[in-house]
């Protein structure tokens, strides 16, 4: 039988072309580890709804490969998606809400269609933190009212982190060969980081937003998370395009590409002008340090040129943009669905949830309500106009755009998390970089100027072939 753990797509895509496996047997295989490690043995609670037709789909794939041909890298390869990514087929799109456990999806997102195009099978959704964690104050990480807690495959009572915590939990638990998470602030990179894999967060307007329950109009983007740089790349690939419903993505139009694989070069970190950010580096445990310390003499080791005196803006978080736009955002794309929605705004969920109380306010909805009661949805209040352009002035012009400019880098290296590529939507990837002495994962972060994407995987994939720090959670066989 193959052995379908810590395999890359490019391996699966090989042992499909030999006949050694079918799409079929790999969809079955990940099911099987879906019901022996996600509801069952260490029960990490990672996927929330497994895709009826996705052996059919599978099915499909193999007659089109003896037949027809290969479409491409993805063709036969089984993938999760958030939550909150709508999906036009016999699955619910929630966003880990009850209030939303009924909804059927009159429409793909655009990113959906990329995939399906591309012949990658659509396993199912992931868990995700409800509403993208933006429903109350604390809330765990990983938790919703309708999937409930997803856990750490390295450490049941460790963080899972950010909101696209159940699509990092499955990739690194090798429940799929990759998935798709969204980011506003952190939601890709911070599961990424936690949970031993490569997660990127790509320039806001490369990928469409279209048909994704939003948070924040200006931050929002999907993203890939995979366990290589190699099999995120080659997702990144065949998502990234201009959509006509999205006005984010029109200035895409030159600047995306179809195959992202062609720029991952092992010698990528020869020469490359890396700035080290060393703004919150005071934050970090001696253990952690030392992790960080062996990745700087990784790149030093590859003839990377690390400048040092770097110091980013501290974004601090309190931006108020994020509020004024879910508002508006959340009740657009509750119109999208339709008369037969079993919401049709904010206002709505929070009724629901109140109907409700003992399954959907375990943590309570104190940011919903902030949400509907301090906001007029019409994004013309002074403080969220002034919010913006503050937020934009501090994290791009002030900030990566001049520190970049100022020192003639190719990219920031940032250890651990940081939100201001998120506040700016420019790119950032995160790569695993070793372990802490508790076991622990620990990743360091990549950033650069809006649609630096090439450069960033470059640098990436080359630290990633020196460091080879990817190892799979012990716990799980």
């Amino acid at each position: 039988m193959f052995d379908i753990e810590e395999a890359s797509i490019h391996c699966l895509q090989a042992a499909m072309n030999k006949g050694e496996v079918s799409s079929r047997d790999l969809t079955l295989a990940y099911m099987e580890r879906i019901s022996k490690y996600d509801k069952s043995g260490p029960k990490l609670n990672s996927v929330l709804e497994i895709n009826p037709d996705a052996l059919f789909i599978a099915d499909a794939m193999d007659c089109e490969r003896s037949t027809i041909g290969v479409r491409g890298q993805l063709h036969g390869i089984p993938v999760l998606l958030k939550d909150n990514i709508n999906t036009r087929d016999k699955m619910h799109t929630s966003a880990g809400s009850i209030a939303l456990s009924d909804s059927y999806a009159p429409y793909d997102a655009y990113l959906v269609g990329k995939l399906r195009a591309a012949g990658a099978v659509i396993l199912g959704k992931a868990n995700m933190t409800e509403f993208a964690n933006f429903m109350t104050e604390g809330m765990p990480n990983g938790y919703s009212s309708r999937g409930g807690q997803v856990l750490n495959p390295y450490n049941a009572a460790r963080d899972p982190s950010g909101s696209s915590s159940g699509s990092a939990v499955a990739v690194s638990a090798n429940l799929c060969a990759a998935a798709l998470g969204t980011e506003t602030r952190g939601s890709i990179m911070g599961p990424a980081y936690m949970n031993g894999i490569v997660g990127i967060k790509p320039t806001v307007g490369l990928v469409s937003r279209s048909g994704i329950i939003p948070i924040s109009n200006s931050q929002d983007t999907a993203g890939p998370m995979a366990r290589t740089v190699e099999d995120a790349a080659i997702m990144l690939g065949a998502i990234a395009c201009m959509d006509e419903m999205d006005p984010a993505t029109w200035a895409s139009r030159d600047r995306a590409y179809a195959d992202y694989t062609q720029f991952l070069d092992k010698d990528g970190l020869q020469g490359a002008r890396i700035g080290i950010n060393e703004g919150y580096i005071g934050n970090f445990t001696e253990d952690e340090l030392k992790v960080i310390n062996t990745a700087k003499s990784v790149m030093k080791e590859n003839k990377a040129v690390l400048v040092y005196g770097i110091g980013l803006p501290n974004t601090g978080g309190k931006s108020s943009v994020s509020l004024y736009e879910f508002k508006q955002s959340i009740n657009a794309y509750l119109s999208s669905l339709g008369p037969g929605a079993p919401v049709h705004s904010l206002r709505e969920i929070i009724n629901f949830n109140n109907q409700h109380p003992e399954e959907a306010l375990k943590y309570g909805q104190k940011t919903l309500m902030r949400a509907e009661l301090e906001t007029s949805g019409t994004l013309s209040e002074p403080a969220y106009i002034m919010s913006k352009i503050n937020d934009i002035r501090i994290s791009q012009t002030e900030g990566i755009d001049r520190v970049i400019d100022e020192n003639k880098l190719d990219a920031l290296f940032c250890p651990g998390i940081t939100d201001i590529a998120a506040v700016a939507g420019y790119p950032s990837i995160m790569v695993p970089a070793g372990f802490t002495s508790d076991g622990m994962p620990f990743g360091v972060t990549f950033i650069g100027k809006a649609y630096s994407e090439p450069m960033l995987l470059k640098i990436a994939y080359a630290f990633e072939q020196a460091a080879k720090a990817r190892a799979k959670p012990g716990s799980i066989g």
